[in-house]
């Protein structure tokens, strides 16, 4: 192509050179307004996210508020209530892989409206209900819709956010398990139950979770490029003054190529799922357990309980971003590192927790507060790493396979551990939680080195 040397003078027509003056100022205008719009997008879509996905928990975290008023009134033994959240587990591990699946070539605004929206649905009339089968079925209904819940959270983060903070933007994201559970603890716990029954905590919590769904709907968007936006390898090229990114060779591949590259055949996923499974047995056991624990073996009031595990949640808010800033600032994306230092702490505090002497009110708030901070860094660190390793057009398979492990392990939480505590008592049910935090820390040692991987450039064939 023959380059005309005279195209790079200034116009010696005036008129011309005041054309293209204007034009580079509109240029210019252009181009920061769309920036600024961009940015408008990438907080509308993280807070819609954070919104919708607090919205799922009301009518997931219900259950465990409403466990001593079921046993108290319906009799209901651990072992019992261990197979209420068993079910659960399940359904849900299985649906958050098959979800994952669906949500990577789906409609993210709509699949997350739908879900939560479903959710409610079965969360209300599980309020009707008055013995063990039929509530079985309608939780473990439940668990189906909500498994379309997190699957386009992390598909959405790692189209709008780069690598280098997604981290931080998606440890943000996170506290919408904590805000979430906190408001429906306190809610639910310190006043619904004890003022209209167990029934109120299912009824109330559902039709706000209706009303939620549309408020979704209005806020989330798909991908940037459905705006009209660059994808978020162009942008931030652009915004690096760098050159646009090369087509990859994984944009010729199928999404089953992709998926059996870049998950099936991806051992530090396969690390991350190992990591998960022992550290769901941990979440999911104080999740499930903790109100239980500190009223029967601790000495609390249900009330003030419920403000252990609120304090719990509100922790895990700044541990969660603590731990992904962290990683993304200290460790340059390295995720495995701050996993193995928050294992091995959390391993130590809950033994802690074990031995604080009965009536200890002050120092059991304290110790679940602490708890609470080191929690949710491994639970958004495998999150990231996992989507990572597996690149943003597998994100949402690659964390439902993760999420299928890990709901193996809460699984195990409710029957398992309910019948730990029905035979031997919490004793044995805190050695199992102390151990499984050591055997996770161990999976995310594993990917001590490892971070995020740009698929290899598309080679061009020979003239």
């Amino acid at each position: 192509m023959r380059i005309n040397k005279a195209s790079s003078f200034p116009p010696s027509d005036p008129k011309q050179a005041q054309t293209l003056s204007k034009q580079s100022l509109y240029n210019k205008i252009t181009q920061s307004y769309l920036k600024k719009d961009f940015r408008y997008w990438q907080w509308r879509i993280l807070f819609s996210l954070i919104f919708g996905y607090a919205a799922f928990y009301l009518v997931r975290q219900n259950l465990p508020i409403a466990m001593t008023a079921l046993t108290a009134e319906f009799g209901y033994t651990k072992t019992q209530l261990g197979w209420i959240s068993t079910s659960f587990a399940i359904v849900y591990g299985v649906g958050k892989a098959v979800s994952g699946t669906f949500s990577d070539r789906s409609n993210a605004r709509y699949f997350m409206t739908i879900g939560l929206f479903l959710s409610g649905c079965a969360c209300f009339f599980m309020g009707f209900i008055s013995s063990f089968y039929p509530f079985i079925i309608l939780w473990t209904l439940n668990a189906c819709f909500q498994s379309m819940g997190s699957p386009p959270c992390q598909r959405l983060l790692t189209h709008w956010f780069p690598p280098k903070q997604l981290g931080t933007r998606w440890a943000i994201w996170n506290s919408s398990h904590q805000i979430g559970t906190a408001v429906i603890t306190v809610v639910a716990g310190a006043y619904l139950l004890e003022q209209f029954g167990w029934r109120s905590v299912f009824f109330v919590p559902a039709v706000l979770v209706m009303i939620c769904s549309f408020f979704l709907f209005l806020g989330l968007r798909d991908t940037p490029e459905s705006l009209g936006f660059a994808s978020i390898e162009e942008h931030t090229a652009q915004k690096n003054n760098e050159p646009p990114p090369a087509e990859t060779a994984e944009s010729k591949l199928s999404f089953k190529e992709i998926f059996i590259s870049r998950v099936l055949k991806n051992h530090l996923v396969w690390y991350m799922c190992w990591a998960n499974l022992f550290f769901y047995i941990v979440r999911f056991g104080l999740l499930i357990w903790a109100p239980t624990f500190l009223t029967e073996n601790k000495g609390s009031s249900l009330a003030k309980a419920s403000w252990d595990v609120a304090g719990f949640d509100i922790a895990a808010i700044f541990g969660g971003i603590m731990a992904g800033y962290v990683s993304d600032k200290v460790f340059d994306g390295r995720r495995g590192p701050v996993g193995v230092i928050f294992m091995i702490i959390l391993m130590i505090l809950l033994l802690y927790l074990w031995q604080i002497p009965t009536g200890s009110n002050f120092l059991n708030a304290f110790v679940m507060f602490a708890i609470g901070f080191f929690v949710s860094g491994p639970q958004i660190l495998q999150g990231v790493a996992a989507a990572d390793f597996a690149s943003k057009k597998a994100a949402g398979a690659a964390n439902g396979l993760t999420g299928t492990f890990g709901y193996l392990g809460a699984a195990f939480s409710g029957v398992g551990i309910g019948k730990i505590v029905d035979i031997w008592g919490w004793n044995a049910a805190f050695v199992i939680f102390a151990a499984a935090a050591f055997v996770s820390a161990f999976f995310f040692a594993l990917t001590w080195n490892h971070k995020a991987t740009p698929p290899p450039p598309l080679k061009k064939a020979r003239a």
